[in-house]
């Protein structure tokens, strides 16, 4: 499936000028939130709704404000601290692993992509948010969310797991690649939270509508 430049551009100005009158406020897209921050929120924003986690996260910060100070806590005791959003034995084991290494080399990334991939705990998802945040580089924010906005509008991927699916992977990175690529990826995620939501997307009220893959195969 080719998808043309003026196919992307209209995508990418679409959903800009929606996430500048309904994009979503939240602590690690403030301008002052840290590399750390902006880490640790990826991390913990998987698999929960970002607004469980805004209520969260300036506790837990105030509590582990580097990775330091979450390096220097126990596995347990960042279980316990994550009980309240759940999956907090799974999350606090990932945020240990994590936290002991980034401790060992005093809170820096590796500059290259390959070496951020053998870190304990990172996966895909977390890679390409090392590469958008701290090496300021277009990369998209992948997940189911993201996936669903991208192929309701374009057309569905072949493989199940978007981690390994071509056609997603290119699309994905295409679509992000511009000087707003944070806006772009923080616009798809929130587009994908509120209008073209799993269940009852609101097509009536899509920007996005026109030229829709999705919407030209309802009844």
């Amino acid at each position: 499936m080719t998808i043309s430049d003026k196919q992307v551009v209209e995508f990418q100005t679409k959903l800009l000028s929606w996430y500048k009158e309904n994009g979503r406020h939240f602590p690690w897209r403030n301008k002052s939130a840290t590399n750390y921050q902006k880490i640790v929120s990826e991390v913990l924003l998987q698999r929960t709704k970002a607004v469980t986690i805004a209520k969260f996260f300036p506790k837990f910060i105030r509590k582990y404000p580097s990775w330091k100070q979450l390096g220097n806590a126990t596995e347990e005791e960042l279980q316990e601290s994550l009980r309240p959003i759940g999956l907090y034995k799974q999350r606090g084991s990932r945020l240990f692993k994590l936290a002991q290494e980034l401790k060992k080399r005093k809170g820096r990334f590796p500059k290259e992509r390959s070496e951020v991939e053998e870190l304990p705990m990172m996966g895909q998802y977390i890679t390409n948010a090392y590469e958008l945040f701290i090496l300021k580089k277009s990369s998209p924010l992948l997940d189911v969310n993201m996936a669903r906005v991208i192929e309701r509008y374009f057309g569905q991927r072949k493989l199940s797991d978007i981690r390994y699916d071509p056609y997603l992977q290119d699309l994905a990175h295409k679509l992000v690649t511009s000087i707003n690529s944070y806006e772009i990826n923080w616009a798809i995620i929130d587009f994908a939270a509120s209008i073209c939501k799993a269940r009852d997307p609101k097509c009536p009220m899509c920007s996005l509508n026109k030229n829709c893959k999705f919407i030209t195969q309802l009844p």
